[in-house]
């Protein structure tokens, strides 16, 4: 029956003749909601712009004498103002170089020849934050009270003269890389964790590299983000750290802003503001050194001229 059932023949158009086409249905476009993403983004930053508008008119404005900047040309003859930032300055880079070189190699040994080991150093790292820095510090303080007096016919009675000096408070840094394990740890765990560093590792020893030079040539290069932002985190906290110094006694830039606050309150207001740019600052190189790219993977290199 199906042989026999007619079918109709193909008619091909006329050369005049016009075909019927479907009209493509029309594509509807998603406008974006620009009003609350602007009115989001304008609350967020009012709520950080405007105190510190507020705190430089308070800084440059006196009520019945008009506006005056005396307050900030006032803070390069402050006593102690170049001496406290210099002292914050070298503690984080000091900090900043101790956590990486303690972290750098734990976790790139973790994760190339045990990794059953990543979570308890992920939890010995992590253990800072469940101290508060009181207690930390309290517990520093009682060691340093005591080493003097238990060990002054040691070799040990100079170190702990030697890591209290008060030009630069070794103990500080100590204690600050403590305090900023936890924030080191995350930033390389997440660049470690999206790295194939074992066979980067590898293919770097099979072509004969030695192990310095697979860290300094082949894992650290990788690692250019994640040692910017644990840098960017170390950094502000030490920047911005006041209980441990407070309390062990010795003046960075924190401390010497609080100490100042009350006799010179506009000074005091205009130094805030002035280490918040110069912590703005900084961290934008350390960002801006994280993310810079020294070529583009595939891309030709071009060749240079020859002599």
């Amino acid at each position: 029956m199906a042989a026999m059932t007619p079918t109709a023949p193909d008619v091909a158009p006329e050369p005049g003749a016009r075909t019927a086409e479907r009209a493509p249905a029309p594509v509807r476009i998603r406008r974006r909601p620009r009003l609350w993403r602007g009115l989001v983004l304008g609350l967020g930053g009012a709520y950080f712009l405007v105190p510190l508008v507020a705190s430089f008119v308070f800084t440059v404005h006196t009520p019945g004498q008009g506006v005056s900047f005396e307050a900030y040309t006032a803070l390069l003859s402050a006593d102690g103002f170049t001496e406290s930032l210099l002292l914050s300055l070298g503690l984080a880079a000091a900090t900043i170089a101790l956590a990486l070189l303690l972290a750098v190699p734990a976790l790139v040994a973790v994760r190339l020849g045990a990794p059953r080991l990543r979570p308890v150093v992920e939890v010995l790292c992590t253990l800072p934050l469940v101290v508060p820095p009181i207690a930390l510090v309290t517990g520093i303080g009682t060691v340093l009270r005591w080493g003097p007096d238990h060990l002054s016919r040691t070799p040990l009675y100079q170190t702990f003269l030697a890591v209290q000096n008060e030009d630069f408070p070794f103990v500080l840094v100590l204690a600050y890389t403590v305090m900023a394990l936890p924030f080191v740890h995350r930033s390389l765990d997440a660049g470690l964790r999206a790295v194939d560093v074992p066979t980067l590792a590898e293919a770097a020893r099979n072509c004969g590299a030695s192990w310095p030079y697979v860290m300094l040539r082949v894992v650290l290069p990788n690692l250019r983000s994640s040692l910017a932002g644990a840098a960017f985190l170390t950094l502000a906290l030490v920047l911005g750290e006041f209980t441990t110094a407070s309390v062990l006694g010795f003046r960075p830039f924190a401390v010497w802003i609080v100490s100042i606050s009350g006799a010179q309150a506009r000074v005091s207001v205009a130094v805030s503001l002035l280490s918040l740019l110069i912590t703005w600052l900084l961290l934008l190189v350390l960002s801006r050194a994280g993310t810079a790219q020294t070529g583009t993977p595939g891309a030709p290199r071009t060749s240079r001229k020859e002599s």
